[in-house]
């Protein structure tokens, strides 16, 4: 039986496919689901900045786009002195579908890596919870 691929290995291949042509700053990001199946996603840029997107949101539209919803970990490498954080979006993208204590690896190419957790990374998220009533339902 073959060992899956690490999170690491697939989003530093996957960061090589970013399309950077602006920046230069390619980002390369790998989820795995409860279920054990992974995704990826890499930064996609646009002449027309805001309209780009991160590696996060990438890999998390890949996932929900094969019926999956929720993320056990996350791993996210770049090209950076240090492990780069998400972007406030993609910190609040995570907290979407991972629960707290879920696993983040910020990485850089360099081997560096800084393990934290999604409630860490956003703490104080504005969630479900405060869509909510207070006859429970739905606003």
């Amino acid at each position: 039986m073959s060992r899956p691929e690490s999170l690491s290995d697939l989003a530093r291949a996957v960061r090589e496919n970013a399309y950077a042509p602006y920046s230069h700053f390619k980002v390369g990001a790998a989820l795995r689901t409860p279920s054990g199946k992974t995704y990826t996603g890499c930064n996609v840029e646009n002449v027309a900045y805001p309209e780009g997107t991160c590696a996060e949101a990438g890999a998390i539209a890949a996932m929900v786009a094969d019926g999956e919803t929720e993320i056990a970990e996350a791993y996210v490498i770049a090209d950076s002195p240090h492990p780069v954080p998400p972007c406030g979006g993609c910190r609040q993208k995570l907290a979407e579908f991972a629960k707290s204590g879920a696993q983040v690896t910020l990485a850089t190419i360099d081997g560096a890596e800084l393990i934290t957790k999604v409630g860490d990374l956003l703490p104080g998220a504005f969630g479900r919870d405060h869509m909510e009533t207070e006859t429970g339902g739905d606003a």
